[in-house]
């Protein structure tokens, strides 16, 4: 019964809650980097703030907390291949930007030309849970780069 129970909330959890799909990325000294997340949300309207939620293992989680900076790109409708790429390989072992147009933010931080939006934040504070970091990001600069596209909303079946 405690594992038909657990199913369901797992089910629940992944399936009920709508999520975007983004490319967050990060300079930190000389490395760059960007990975594929979803768990992302606005906490503050003013000041501006959003919350991306990382895994403790992950480089960009390392480079946020070298740097102190990390950018939001969002991606549009048709942009899964763009999600797929900075999502199954480690920036550890691959330069997951070689071959991605991007321009520098004022952290340095790349923001994806592909992108509908972006929104650059500095490091406020963060929060660990479970097996991810909360980073909390004062939004510095930010811009809707194609207002004609919409936002990709995050299918498991689009990715795995």
């Amino acid at each position: 019964m405690v594992d038909n129970k657990q199913k369901q909330i797992t089910e629940a959890f992944n399936r009920g809650i709508t999520l975007g799909v983004y490319i967050v990325t990060v300079k930190a000294g000389d490395r760059i980097n960007g990975m594929t997340a979803a768990w992302i949300s606005r906490v503050s309207r003013t000041p501006p703030m959003v919350m991306v939620s990382i895994g403790h293992k992950s480089y960009t989680n390392e480079l946020i907390k070298k740097g102190g900076y990390f950018i939001v790109n969002t991606l549009a409708q048709g942009q899964q291949e763009i999600g797929k790429h900075f999502g199954f390989v480690s920036g550890r072992d691959v330069d997951k930007l070689k071959d991605i147009q991007y321009l520098e933010g004022k952290s340095g931080g790349p923001i994806l030309k592909e992108a509908m939006s972006y929104l650059e934040c500095e490091l406020f504070d963060t929060f660990t849970t479970g097996d991810h970091t909360i980073f909390i990001g004062k939004v510095i600069s930010g811009r809707v780069l194609d207002d004609s596209k919409i936002p990709l909303v995050f299918q498991r079946s689009d990715f795995f």
